[in-house]
């Protein structure tokens, strides 16, 4: 298997402007790296013994009887390319051709060996030779000089050559990787071409020196297959590969992401990193930030630090250089409030600066509150608030402006999600289709489909992996387009945006929620009579509230299609997740929304769901006018499913808690569609009702009505599948069943429409001869619901199959 790494020299201007962070990143740990690296390679290895200043008869012997194939072709392009390398090298100065590789320059890895010799077969062989010397330990090349070479098949002539058993084992555990084939080999490159460039064995490479390869690629952007621009590190798979064979010290983390990222700063960080001067006002601000740990999360603490030292204190320092205390005089906070007005940009602050008007004020509010508790901490910096309320005032007014474009942005969304709902359907059916019909034809061999020409490729690329078990590549190219197009990458993506939107409209949950779920998450609940309900636990995010969703029919196939994918290969495995918000890495869980990223899996972030929520959004632009310019958002979603929630008639306070909403007011806001004095009636109507109720029907439930409750679960169920209406209600169609919107037709009665389809169409023929107009338009109603809930169980059965999801399993821990 052929990897092609390529040099680049130039660095992008994203590159170049890479935040501080990533910077920092690199000296903490490359720096240690680097130093370490010379202790644990005191004695570099030496397969053949020490060749650093043997004869260039011997170097070309070893290499012609040693390595590789014996085959006479290959035998010969690695001693004729050993002989001219080292005949070229020897003309520069040096002891030992370490010394003499150095002083040729070739080390800088400005240019590949093979540009030595015009001749295209000899610059070849030359390469072939620079393998040989690599493998034989004679050269210790530099990043860039080894990247800049393309090596055929490296790893297993490193491999071979080193009769190292800790590699072979590391050999044998990539293979069972579950990752795809080429992603096995990156994490055989990766970790032979960490031995290499740093003269080591396996037994020394550290995490430190793992970690140091992996950043020293990415400054130098040679990660393979990696944008320019990216952030993406070298040896992901390498490194938990390594650590699931019990390579690193204890304690190491588990994965290389979570040994870089830094977690959660201290509340001296969080005051230092905005710059405050005056060291009694920096403590003060930490204390106040540590006492309101009990009661705040991180994010909400970075933000608090952000306002009070950075926003606050940082630019009264600098707007009055000799001011110590609390008390601050009105000219400078009337300046101080017209900078906040701004941001650092120069663009005015969407809500005037009143979200930080508000953080100083709680400051100065507790700081008194907590005066009269502890004075001797806390009296000395108690003083009068420098905001007065009437620069509050307008926030209640903002605040109804936001709900109002809030509501607006409902309003515009909802007529449009059949279309998104539909796209993303149609746009996976048709890839899972066209990839069923590629995997069923040979390698280079034309097909159609859907009325368009494919030819299934068959390069050494796709011939390589073919019969991958877990990930085969499937190619096709369009003729009409005659762009080559990855089947398999296709379907998945289109896969999982058709996900995010079913589970988003299905739940109403928050996108971190949405990413949180878990196998784990499945439940279910046996009622007395033996009928079994899928429940969906969501897991506490923003209000710590955990909360439980019954799914409904096309919730649940959407689950069961996600458990089904997860689970082709095995238990779903257990994979941490980084939170953005808290900044630390989750316990290992089996995630519902994982997915194969590169050479790992990796939890879904909820950017990545809203990206691709946005492509797809602007896909559909070109076609369709209404969606130019406009996109959904996870929490479009949750307004959108809160709304239809209330106009199907759910009790709002049964909508607040599916919704995870503390305060019904909350989810009143989200319901803005409608007109506010509808609301408003409604509660008037509710608190009526409330007051001339008996107070014994508050009492707890007995068993006689509690039977009569379920009993009437068992008399929804109907020919047709089964009927939603509330309980406590009757049938307000005397069971006309095919016109009433609460029925949910069981797609096994679908031959029974048919049959019933059938005879209203003879119903109708005998209406039009005998010219009953009143029949005919009845006749048509009925024929159009049926038609529709038809439809719908169609739907159903085309991009679902039953499954049998049976209990939750874990994988153990690797």
């Amino acid at each position: 298997m052929a990897e092609r790494y390529t040099l680049r020299n130039r660095r992008s201007p994203v590159l170049r402007e890479r935040d501080a962070e990533m910077r920092e990143l690199r000296s903490r740990f490359a720096i240690d790296a680097i130093e370490a690296a010379p202790a644990s390679a005191a004695t570099p290895p030496q397969p053949f013994g020490d060749l650093s200043r043997v004869t260039i008869e011997e170097l070309v012997k070893l290499a012609g009887d040693k390595l590789g194939s014996q085959v006479d072709s290959p035998r010969q392009k690695r001693r004729s390319g050993t002989r001219h390398l080292l005949e070229h090298v020897d003309s520069f100065e040096g002891r030992t051709w370490q010394e003499r590789w150095l002083a040729s320059g070739l080390d800088a890895g400005e240019r590949p060996v093979s540009d030595l010799d015009p001749d295209k077969y000899r610059g070849y062989n030359l390469t072939h030779g620079l393998k040989a010397l690599l493998c034989l330990r004679v050269i210790t090349p530099s990043l860039t000089a080894f990247r800049g070479n393309k090596f055929n098949q490296y790893p297993y002539a490193f491999q071979e050559a080193q009769g190292d058993s800790l590699l072979d084992k590391f050999f044998e555990e990539a293979r069972r990787a579950r990752a795809s084939e080429r992603h096995q080999y990156r994490a055989l490159a990766d970790v032979c071409c960490a031995l290499t460039t740093q003269g080591i064995a396996l037994a020394d490479l550290s995490p430190e020196a793992l970690l140091f390869y992996a950043n020293e690629c990415r400054r130098l952007n040679l990660v393979v297959a990696a944008r320019p621009d990216s952030n993406r590190f070298a040896g992901l798979l390498a490194w938990d590969i390594l650590h699931g064979m019990g390579h690193f010290p204890p304690g190491t983390p588990p994965t290389l992401r979570s040994s870089i990222y830094k977690g959660q700063k201290s509340p001296e960080e969080m005051v230092d990193f905005q710059g405050v001067r005056d060291p009694e006002i920096r403590q003060l601000i930490i204390d106040y930030l540590v006492r309101r740990q009990g009661d705040t999360d991180y994010p909400t603490r970075e933000g608090l630090a952000r306002q009070l030292a950075g926003e606050f204190w940082g630019k009264i320092e600098k707007l009055a250089p000799g001011q110590h205390d609390l008390d601050i005089p009105q000219e400078v906070y009337d300046q101080w409030r017209e900078e906040v007005r701004v941001r650092k940009d120069g663009k005015p602050r969407a809500d005037g600066g009143t979200t930080i008007l508000l953080s100083v004020r709680s400051f100065y509010m507790d700081l008194q509150s907590w005066a009269l508790e502890e004075p001797e901490r806390w009296a000395r910096w108690a003083a009068p608030c420098p905001i007065p309320p009437a620069d509050l005032r307008g926030f209640g007014k903002r605040r109804r402006r936001i709900n109002e474009r809030m509501a607006d942005r409902v309003r515009v969304r909802q007529p449009l999600l059949p279309t998104l709902v539909a796209h993303v359907e149609e746009r996976y059916s048709g890839l899972k289709e066209l990839l069923e019909a590629a995997r069923a034809v040979p390698l280079g061999v034309a097909f159609s489909h859907a009325g368009r020409s494919y030819t299934r490729m068959g390069s050494r690329q796709d011939q390589r992996h073919h019969d991958d078990p877990q990930f085969p590549l499937v190619r096709v190219r369009d003729e009409q387009t005659g762009k080559v197009r990855s089947l398999a990458d296709e379907e998945e993506t289109a896969f999982w945006e058709f996900a995010y939107v079913e589970v988003l409209r299905h739940t109403g949950v928050r996108a971190e929620e949405l990413v949180e779920l878990a196998h784990t998450s499945v439940r279910q609940y046996q009622r007395p009579n033996g009928e079994v309900i899928a429940l969906l636990v969501i897991a506490p995010s923003k209000t710590d509230r955990e909360r439980v969703i019954p799914m409904s029919a096309e919730l649940f196939h959407v689950i069961a299609m996600i458990v089904m994918r997860q689970t082709q290969h095995g238990p779903i495995p257990l994979v941490p997740r980084y939170d953005t918000h808290e900044r630390q890495f989750t316990a290992p869980m089996p995630y519902l929304f994982q997915r194969q990223i590169g050479g790992v899996r990796r939890v879904t972030s909820p950017s990545t769901a809203l990206n691709n929520l946005r492509k797809r959004c602007e896909v559909i632009g070109e076609t369709d006018p209404q969606f130019r310019g406009l996109h959904f958002t996870p929490h479009d979603f949750r307004r959108l499913f809160a709304t239809e929630l209330v106009n199907n008639g759910l009790p709002i306070h049964i909508g607040a808690a599916l919704l995870g909403h503390l305060s019904l007011q909350t989810t009143q806001g989200y319901v803005a569609v409608f007109a506010e004095d509808v609301i408003r009636h409604v509660q008037d109507f509710l608190v009526r009702r409330r007051t001339m109720r008996p107070e014994e029907e508050y009492r707890p439930a007995t068993e006689q009505e509690w039977s009569e409750f379920e009993e009437h679960f068992d008399k929804r169920k109907v020919e047709l599948g089964s009927c939603g209406r509330p309980y406590g209600t009757d049938c307000p169609h005397e069971h006309a069943c095919l016109r009433c919107a609460q029925l949910h037709v069981n797609p096994k009665m679908l031959p029974r429409l048919d049959e019933l389809e059938t005879d209203l169409e003879e119903r109708r023929k005998r209406a039009e001869s005998e010219g009953w107009l009143g029949e005919i338009e009845g006749v048509d109603r009925t024929l159009r619901c049926l038609r529709d809930k038809r439809a719908d169980a169609l739907r159903l059965t085309r991009i679902t199959r039953q499954v049998n999801l049976g209990m939750p399993t874990v994988a153990a821990p690797r």
